[in-house]
């Protein structure tokens, strides 16, 4: 399984479009998460133009007027699409892998600044997980939280950072969830100056993932079109 993921902070013009592609056709993308595509509506023409070609399926988060926007897009070679669920801030796909005959769900989440915006949304994500029948999960994108205080340089400790790690935390274990292995860069998003820098962007996956995919990886890549570093997902192995 092959997963790149990025806040792409606006679709803009040309170049963001021309280093998607870049990706999408060096890495062999089989899923795209993007979030903060700042855009309200979207187009098959616009997504095949993201995508390099039309064999591509997507749902867009619209969010509020473009705020807080969400794109999954996938190979439609790679997945069949079955259903999606689609609440603020996230995006889940549930669809047939079809080279592992393996029914995934896919999470594209874009968590908001506020600590009552992320407890909402995890409430709501974990909520769904609940009472879902599938059991291979990976939820990725901008959770905009850390789970450690190192995870973050240059930016002042404010109250209730200490209550959003611990809940940020609780929300992984009590949804029996794992981060993959990080390769790369340490930070995720970088200040334009480089003064700040934090690791707000991750992969996690349920314990049935890992065992489909158990070499399965997260690089972080150069930072390039926007001030955060994009994400592959992917295994040593090729699957």
């Amino acid at each position: 399984m092959l997963i790149v993921n990025l806040n792409i902070r606006g679709l803009g013009g040309g170049t963001k479009a021309r280093y998607l592609r870049s990706i999408i056709g060096r890495e062999e993308a089989e899923f795209v998460c993007l979030q903060e595509t700042k855009t309200s509506e979207l187009s098959d023409a616009r997504c095949y133009n993201l995508w390099g070609d039309n064999k591509v399926g997507w749902v867009h988060n619209k969010g509020d007027n473009g705020s807080g926007s969400l794109l999954s897009l996938w190979n439609t070679k790679s997945f069949t699409y079955e259903s999606h669920v689609m609440g603020k801030g996230f995006i889940i796909i549930i669809a047939q892998h079809i080279k592992s005959s393996s029914r995934c769900v896919v999470a594209n989440i874009y968590s908001p600044c506020s600590l009552s915006g992320k407890k909402t949304l995890w409430d709501d994500l974990s909520n769904t997980k609940s009472v879902s029948r599938d059991r291979i999960w990976c939820m990725c994108g901008d959770f905009n939280a850390v789970r450690i205080r190192s995870e973050r340089k240059g930016v002042k400790e404010r109250g209730g950072q200490v209550s959003e790690r611990n809940d940020f935390n609780s929300f992984i274990d009590s949804n029996l969830l794992m981060e993959l292995p990080i390769v790369g860069k340490k930070f995720t998003w970088f200040k334009h100056d480089g003064s700040a820098k934090s690791r707000i962007d991750r992969v996690l996956v349920s314990e049935e993932w890992l065992r489909l995919w158990p070499m399965s990886k997260q690089y972080v890549l150069r930072r390039k079109v926007s001030d955060h570093c994009a994400i592959v997902v992917k295994s040593v192995e090729k699957d």
